[in-house]
């Protein structure tokens, strides 16, 4: 009985050490007794399904932080096996990664000509440029033409591949609206090609690109990006490329006609580009006043 009694005192001392061990190092005991979960090559469900999980609330998550949160789960895997498995089911994370300017070396890159110049009128200087946006399963590209003095999106093109051709649709397009005496764009090889520079010198248009690296050259559609992005693209998910050009078509028509600009006094850009003026804010609230008189004028007969 004492041998008993003095085998359990010496088992209880070593569960208040090993209790006292958990408080000092501050580690719950329960994750001491917690055994990893090694998964074979027959689990890559159960991963995946972990994966689709995490997912779902980071998406911003890359393999590497996948792989942590997974080890974080008990599951002993390396990262090398998740950005299998996450290529496999088709996740990446969300992130501004995806580079639309490529540069060509062995293609011609014309001068900045819009340093220190004063823009006056439409159809003087547009802007070019293309942009990224997710959809399920991958991206699309945004190509944009707008006129420099009045913000009017010219011309403009959803497409699935970063070519020339795209870029030249869109050219095609905003020529209905005028011809610009300069058009800027970015070192992108879209735009430092023989076909894109050809048909804007055909034109009589003088070809401008940005420094390198100069994203602030081009900043009039690096604005125009951020608008579209923060009031349409980054409020919905999109899963085909359909639903992301009808939103586009509709967005882009209130941003010509109904979108009013701050830098433009609060006047839309259709309204400037017609009048190829920028009224004062005094002049858009009597334009306001007169359209209200007349309004009254009509119901009252």
């Amino acid at each position: 009985m004492i041998e008993c009694s003095n085998e359990a005192n010496w088992e209880e001392g070593i569960t208040l050490d090993f209790k006292k061990k958990c408080e000092l190092l501050n580690v719950p005991r329960s994750s001491m007794y917690y055994k990893p979960k090694v998964l074979n090559d027959n689990c890559d469900t159960v991963i995946m399904n972990e994966l689709s999980e995490i997912y779902q609330k980071h998406s911003f998550y890359g393999y590497r932080r996948m792989t942590v949160t997974l080890q974080e789960r008990g599951f002993v895997i390396n990262h090398k096996k998740v950005r299998r498995l996450l290529k496999t089911i088709g996740i990446r994370a969300i992130y501004p990664a995806k580079k639309t300017t490529i540069r060509n070396p062995q293609h011609k890159v014309f001068p900045y000509l819009l340093k220190d110049i004063k823009i006056y009128q439409p159809n003087q200087v547009w802007t070019t440029d293309i942009t990224y946006i997710k959809i399920h399963g991958g991206f699309v590209y945004l190509i944009c033409l707008i006129d420099v003095f009045s913000r009017k999106i010219m011309g403009w093109k959803l497409s699935t591949f970063l070519d020339t051709a795209s870029c030249l649709e869109v050219f095609d397009l905003a020529l209905r609206h005028g011809i610009p005496m300069i058009i800027n764009s970015d070192q992108g090889c879209q735009f430092t090609s023989d076909a894109w520079t050809s048909a804007l010198q055909a034109k009589g248009i003088q070809v401008s690109m940005d420094g390198k690296g100069r994203w602030a050259d081009n900043i009039f559609i690096e604005r125009l990006w951020r608008t579209i992005k923060y009031e349409l693209i980054y409020l919905y998910s999109f899963d085909t490329v359909q639903q992301v050009r009808e939103a586009l078509d509709k967005y882009i028509a209130f941003y010509n006609q109904e979108r009013r600009h701050m830098s433009l006094n609060y006047h839309t850009p259709n309204e400037i580009f017609a009048l190829k003026t920028i009224p004062t804010k005094q002049d858009l609230f009597k334009s306001f006043a007169l359209k209200n008189v007349k309004i009254s004028e009509a119901l009252m007969v």
